[in-house]
């Protein structure tokens, strides 16, 4: 009677542990299936699209920066526009100001003479030199107008370079670059000639 009553409870133990055993296990994949879901539509719903980013930038400049959240490049790309902005203003005035000049000292009306405003030394003035002076003035009228072009294609190249930038750092807006570098040694089979043996796995975690 004793034998046959520790076998059943030795029965009743081993059923009690193995529901135990079943609702735990099921409970605990059913809440990491879950998790790894709702995991999977977040990702998901928080899509980062370059392509907006490049959108954004390409429309308004600047705007692709924010959208990417990277608020400190904002001000650097109004201040770069600003600069090359005064740049085409300054050089696109001493044009106006030299081809004026030179086309008011080549031309036969007397009343027109915005070259004697220049602040150039009087001889350069005299009849003698005046060949000099006006190839001076076509000299400082294209000058100046080269540099405006220059700075207007710079402008071109920064605003270029602005809507690159945007796209760029909306591709690796979730690019995991965290400093946690760790290293793993796990046993495992290794094959050498057809026969199998015991080693290590490396694996790097970054």
């Amino acid at each position: 009677m004793h034998k046959k009553g520790n076998i059943l409870s030795a029965n009743l133990i081993g059923r009690c542990i193995f529901l135990i055993l079943f609702f735990t296990t099921g409970f605990s994949v059913y809440s990491q299936k879950t998790s790894v879901d709702s995991t999977k539509v977040d990702v998901h719903a928080n899509v980062h699209s370059p392509r907006k980013a490049t959108i954004y930038s390409a429309v308004f400049p600047g705007l692709g920066q924010l959208y990417n959240q990277k608020y400190w490049k904002v001000p650097l790309v109004y201040a770069g526009f600003a600069t090359l902005g005064y740049f085409i203003n300054f050089n696109n005035e001493q044009y106006t100001i030299y081809k004026q000049a030179y086309s008011d000292l080549i031309d036969t009306d007397p009343y027109t003479n915005s070259h004697l405003k220049l602040k150039v030394p009087s001889s350069l003035l005299r009849p003698d030199r005046l060949a000099n002076f006006t190839e001076a003035l076509r000299r400082n009228k294209d000058s100046w107008r080269r540099n405006r072009d220059l700075v207007v294609i710079g402008t071109v190249v920064f605003y270029a370079a602005n809507i690159i930038d945007a796209s760029v750092d909306a591709h690796f807006f979730n690019f995991d670059i965290s400093d946690d570098l760790t290293i793993n040694w796990v046993p495992g089979p290794v094959m050498c000639m057809d026969n199998k043996l015991m080693g290590l796995h490396c694996r790097f975690t970054f």
